[in-house]
């Protein structure tokens, strides 16, 4: 093997497409390093609070790489728990970004109740946690290519253990597509990582004759592909010495393993001065004066905290020319 070839293998902040020969199960493996990192760094979050954005940054990478789009793919989850809204989108060149919405008291009190239950060993997924942290709810699904074509969303109960729980429950009611997805975020060194893989069984195209003689294989295939992927463990995901190749060859050796080129992803708001004065156009005149502290307007974007200050005259003659336009 070359050494440009595995250094291709060996990148971080990738999602790769594999296919597995054998079985011709599809799937995609996320690895995000640095990137998750300063994402999350960017806001002075609880441990919990990161863990489960993380994990909702990792989703949005896995489920959107199955989409063809030209856009941008969001996953979004809004409860009645103490973490109100968790919120993630890429768009189809790999900017990748997120933000949490929470009220830190409740976070807190749920972090004690969970630590009691666990007896202080609550681990590095989120099973367990969705009912105490997020409540009654649901997650969505978007994808928005703007005027391009119609606006598709696909919406479920925030119901079971896990985020993970809520996707595979999507997949296998409202797309008929059975779902199996393996990930872990967690602290190395004290930088965030996070690792997913997601295997898909595929319909198979031809006649119905066709598609019952091959009943009862691919159920085989699919049951025995679980088990290997159930297999993984956290420290396998998460390790940095392990890339995402060498992962894969470890779990499904004895089914082939095909590769494709990974798609990299990076940080990147799409927040803009524009679109800051956009919103306040969008204000009453009084909400406009609400908000001005110390002779000056500060409007802190949500996802990657860059604080924007304008002085209130010129913002005000900036609101003026957006409406006459």
């Amino acid at each position: 093997m070359s050494g440009n070839l595995i250094h291709k293998l060996n990148v971080g902040n990738i999602i790769r497409p594999f296919q597995l020969e054998e079985s011709s199960l599809r799937g995609r493996i996320v690895r995000i390093d640095d990137v998750l990192d300063e994402i999350l760094n960017k806001h002075d979050y609880p441990p919990l609070v990161s863990q489960l954005l993380g994990e909702t940054i990792t989703l949005t990478a896995l489920l959107s790489s199955m989409l063809k789009y030209e856009g941008i793919f969001t996953l979004q989850t809004q409860g009645e728990g103490p973490i109100s809204m968790l919120v993630s989108d890429i768009t189809s060149d790999g900017d990748l970004r997120g933000y949490a919405a929470f009220n830190e008291e409740r976070v807190e009190t749920a972090r004690e109740q969970l630590a009691a239950f666990a007896r202080d060993k609550i681990g590095e997924g989120s099973d367990n946690q969705l009912a105490q942290l997020l409540g009654k709810g649901y997650v969505a699904f978007t994808v928005d290519q703007g005027e391009r074509t119609e606006r598709y969303q696909g919406i479920v109960e925030l119901k079971g253990a896990s985020l993970v729980d809520c996707v595979q429950h999507y997949f296998a009611q409202s797309e008929q597509i059975e779902t199996g997805i393996r990930l872990a975020v967690g602290q190395r060194d004290g930088k965030w990582r996070a690792s997913g893989i997601m295997l898909q069984k595929i319909p198979e195209e031809g006649g119905a004759q066709d598609v019952e003689m091959k009943s009862n294989l691919d159920e085989d295939d699919w049951r025995r592909a679980m088990i290997l992927l159930q297999s993984c463990k956290d420290e396998e995901l998460l390790d940095p010495e392990l890339s995402s190749y060498d992962l894969l060859i470890r779990l499904f050796h004895e089914e082939g393993v095909r590769v494709f080129d990974p798609m990299t992803v990076q940080k990147s708001c799409r927040c803009s001065l524009e679109k800051i004065e956009n919103v306040l156009a969008m204000m009453s005149d009084d909400d406009r004066k609400e908000i001005v502290v110390d002779d000056k307007i500060s409007m802190v974007c949500e996802f990657c905290s860059h604080d924007y200050v304008l002085d209130p005259k010129e913002a005000e003659a900036r609101v003026k020319e957006i409406k006459e336009q």
